[in-house]
């Protein structure tokens, strides 16, 4: 047999491997790129593998069906949850579910899409903000909690995106306050101007908003520096999350293995006592 019959057999068996999968597991997302185009990335990575043509726009997802569980901003880095065959119709409840992010503020500075990514909006002085200030003021933004969301997000009026619409240079109203849930916020470090939180929210919350809304509570200002999703469901960024380099059929198929199983062990988080919906969740954005 021949090194091209060979390889052709190789790579057909390793397309049906891959074809094959099915359930949840969870990569990095670096930061400066669209949770759309890890995904793209990943499919071109693994289709390549097998030798299969890279597919049009619109064949994608039928030669290899896979999804993300929630928008991750193209400025934050961290945990993506990957869907894979069948595994997709599962991201629906991990859009609702517990999220763990670690983000750094800055104090004294208000940008459009409160994060270093926007125009400076507003400069306010914030020599006196103490850490114990600080840590009085967390207090009031844990629990169920209502939040305007930003208007720079991926939530949509009459089918477009807002951020789209804003850039577009249309007038945009921010969406009405709703209902969110934080079941952590504690203070990491305190270095004037900056500041680092870990926050653990359910679905639909922005991380952007809630430093946004410190900085007022504050009665000063603040933006995002840098955030970090650490964990999404039970898939941690230490333990569970494949980087670019191990984008192999061999490793997804040990992920899938590893990361099912905690599945059935993820701690049911109390739900809020008004549902977000479906619709909220699939266009939110973390954040």
């Amino acid at each position: 047999m021949s090194a091209a019959v060979l390889e052709a057999v190789r790579c057909k068996a390793l397309a049906a491997q891959l074809l094959s999968y099915s359930g949840l597991f969870a990569v990095y997302k670096p930061k400066g790129c669209t949770s759309a185009a890890v995904l793209n990335r990943l499919r071109a990575k693994l289709l390549a593998e097998t030798g299969m043509p890279k597919p049009s726009r619109r064949k994608r997802n039928k030669m290899l069906k896979i999804g993300h569980g929630g928008i991750l901003d193209s400025s934050a880095a961290g945990v993506l949850v990957v869907g894979i065959g069948k595994g997709t119709k599962m991201l629906t409840s991990l859009l609702a579910g517990s999220k763990k992010y670690t983000a750094v503020g800055e104090l004294g500075k208000a940008t459009d899409t409160f994060d270093s990514t926007g125009k400076v909006t507003e400069e306010k002085p914030y020599d006196w903000i103490t850490k114990e200030d600080l840590e009085n003021v967390l207090q009031k933004f844990t629990g169920s909690i209502m939040q305007v969301p930003p208007i720079y997000s991926a939530l949509k009026r009459d089918g477009q995106r807002l951020s789209t619409l804003v850039k577009k240079g249309e007038v945009v109203e921010a969406k009405p306050a709703r209902q969110v849930m934080v079941y952590s916020l504690t203070l990491r470090s305190f270095k004037p101007p900056f500041f680092t939180l870990d926050v653990e929210c359910g679905g639909g919350f922005y991380v952007r908003s809630l430093v946004n809304d410190i900085g007022k509570e504050l009665s000063s200002c603040a933006t995002v520096l840098e955030l970090t999703r650490t964990k999404q469901g039970p898939f941690t960024l230490e333990e569970h999350v494949l980087y670019e380099d191990k984008w192999t059929i061999d490793e997804i198929a040990r992920s899938l293995e590893c990361c099912m199983p905690l599945l059935q062990e993820e701690p049911p988080r109390k739900k809020l006592k008004m549902e977000l919906s479906e619709e909220c969740a699939m266009n939110s954005e973390d954040k």
